[in-house]
């Protein structure tokens, strides 16, 4: 009985915790930050004690522990205590020059630990690694490597400040990202997602692997609000993917591409997740420009994924949807689909006034709001905006349990310059030579991406990996866009391909099977980066961009791509013999080229192997 009681409390009290972090974040994003202390103190503090009530040792209470009930209460009186101590010395020190004792030195520490091991329960070994060797270096001597920092620095400079867990990615994620996060629940709640859906099905019905297309245009104006890879595939992969495999792809196939296309909505603008926001935080390039650089890129990268598609649908064989079994759009859907379109015009309009992205996600989400009980009438039943307060709440509170682990990390680099460090070590190593440091760079970012939510992932990832590529001359904006690009990357890229992983078991495949399916799929998008660096005329923004430049990266692009993927699937027309496919593989990578000589070879190369194939395939005439 009391054990049946402990698991009622504990998830009613995270509902709680849930409902009060959307709440807080609507407050704040419509009515500015009134203390910053207290602000970013409760922001935390909520998120922490969700983790507290939350966890459920694989997701059931009847596979928990009695103990861990009785732990996660302990540790959630401790973490109390420790955000009022926090909150005292923090105002105490705008008002007096104070001593922290070393008492509180080691309430810092106590609480980096229950930091990380609540970030453990929710993101696993991977994040526990970033944090465990971030404490290592700044601990360790200097005759290991360290930094050499005594641990009561640490502690008052990364707890008892505003430079560590309480730093900019804290402020920035707790002020701007988790409105549209809410922005993104009140529009799934409500029900349309599933219109947005309906007409991505509609539009591709004609196209041979439809419901794949489907899959790649649901997502992608989904995602870009979403804010989570993950999210999106659960969202939105119960619908696509048992419908892609109907008509006859793989179930690792279905996962895959489902994955990919989820991923793909953390770089399409305008929101990319909510990430153009930290990049114009970060780098100090305003918003508009940072979402004009992105959309050709994204346009790209899902053009990709049609391309891929198509070309399995040939070489599977399986034909458009019979029309009667096609989505039939009535003038309905399409007035519905104003709740997704109007708030998304109301954020582009605001932020083209000059305000700020948090009151941009305010008016949005009242547009929204507005919008959903007009056009849909179940959404008017108040149970519906408490289903989108917590599913909100659950994940703005997963997320700033990591932002604030990913703070500390940020503010051991800030304090000891293991950035820079590294940055000059990546130089050295690569003896100065771009293609090498580019390919360094991104074999960190997909392993320091791994497992973390795409805004966390970029902050670390920018700020530890950016000044590497900066160093050798590449503009900011391509720096920054290329490293978000492998960050987001992770998510699809074995061992720890999450949203591949969120995929498998509803397409019933393998994990790593679709993890790399999902690698296979997205196969351009390890390409897409080094365009910003090498043709950077692709982002617009840059300086002395010129239209031969960008039709150029852009047509580059699609002949690189068209011999990637017949590469890839090994067809053609028909089944290609493996030196074809090397060729083609060799030569698709060739095309992107800075040097005209190896382009131009590579792109009469493809052409004529594209028309030798078309040739052979041709019936013979009789």
């Amino acid at each position: 009985m009391v054990r049946r009681w402990s698991i009622w409390a504990y998830d009613k009290i995270a509902v709680f915790l849930a409902v009060c972090m959307s709440l807080f974040a609507i407050y704040i994003a419509a009515f500015g930050v009134f203390d910053t202390i207290l602000v970013s103190g409760f922001t935390v503090l909520i998120a922490l004690l969700y983790g507290c009530f939350a966890w459920r040792k694989n997701d059931s209470a009847a596979e928990t522990p009695t103990y861990m009930f009785v732990i996660h209460g302990i540790i959630a009186v401790a973490l109390l205590w420790l955000m009022y101590d926090w909150t005292y010395l923090m105002y105490r020190q705008e008002e007096f020059f104070i001593t922290i004792h070393t008492v509180q030195d080691v309430y810092g520490w106590v609480a980096f630990a229950l930091i990380t091991y609540l970030t453990y329960l929710f993101f696993g070994i991977p994040m526990i690694a970033v944090i465990g060797a971030a404490a290592i270096f700044v601990l360790a001597p200097n005759w290991i490597g360290g930094a050499s920092e005594a641990w009561t620095r640490v502690s008052e400079n990364l707890w008892f400040s505003t430079d560590g867990v309480f730093g900019r990615p804290v402020e920035v994620v707790g002020r701007i990202v988790l409105i549209y996060i809410v922005l993104g629940a009140v529009l799934q709640a409500s029900g349309a997602g599933a219109v947005l859906l309906k007409i991505a099905f509609a539009a591709t019905g004609r196209l041979a692997g439809g419901p794949a297309h489907a899959a790649i245009v649901g997502s992608a104006m989904f995602g870009t609000l979403s804010g989570a890879a993950v999210a999106n595939v659960v969202s939105t992969g119960v619908f696509t993917i048992p419908i892609i495999k109907k008509v006859g792809f793989s179930a690792r196939f279905a996962g895959g591409i489902e994955a990919s296309a989820s991923t793909g909505g953390q770089i399409m603008p305008p929101v990319m997740g909510a990430v153009a926001f930290l990049m114009a935080d970060v780098t100090g390039i305003p918003y508009v420009k940072i979402i004009i650089a992105a959309l050709i890129p994204a346009l790209m990268y899902y053009g990709s994924l049609f391309a891929i598609v198509y070309v399995e649908a040939k070489r599977a064989g399986i034909k458009p949807m019979p029309k009667e079994d096609r989505e039939k759009l009535t003038r309905k859907d399409i007035v519905q689909s104003l709740a997704f379109w109007v708030p998304l015009g109301v954020i582009v309009s605001v932020l083209l006034t000059g305000r700020t992205a948090q009151n941009a996600g305010a008016y949005a989400l009242v547009a929204a709001f507005v919008m959903c009980l007009i056009l849909f009438p179940k959404f008017r039943n108040p149970m519906r905006w408490l289903d989108a307060l917590v599913d909100a709440g659950r994940g703005s509170a997963t997320l700033m349990i990591v932002v604030a682990a990913i703070g500390f990390v940020i503010g051991v680099v800030n304090m000891t310059g293991i950035g820079l460090m590294f940055a000059e070590s990546v130089l050295a190593f690569a003896d100065n030579n771009l293609a090498m440091a580019l390919v360094m760079v991104m074999c960190a970012s997909l392993v320091m991406g791994m497992g973390v939510p795409t805004g966390a992932a970029y902050l670390i990832i920018a700020i530890v990996l950016g000044p590497a590529i900066e160093g050798l001359g590449v503009p900011t904006i391509a720096a920054h866009l290329f490293v978000l690009y492998f960050g987001v990357l992770s998510s699809v890229t074995p061992p720890v391909a999450l949203a591949a992983f969120a995929a498998a078991p509803i397409a019933k495949a393998g994990p790593m099977e679709t993890g790399w399916s999902a690698v296979r799929l997205s196969s351009a998008g390890f390409i897409i980066p080094y365009i910003f660096v090498y043709h950077p005329d692709i982002l617009l923004i840059v300086d002395d961009v010129s239209i031969v430049g960008v039709v150029w990266a852009i047509v580059a692009f699609m002949i690189s791509t068209w011999g990637l993927v017949t590469a890839i699937s090994g067809w053609e027309g028909t089944n290609l013999p493996i030196w074809q496919r090397v060729l083609r593989l060799i030569a698709g990578l060739a095309v992107l080229a800075v040097n005209p000589v190896i382009a131009l070879t590579a792109l009469a190369i493809l052409i004529s192997l594209t028309v030798q194939r078309r040739h052979m395939s041709r019936p013979a005439s009789v």
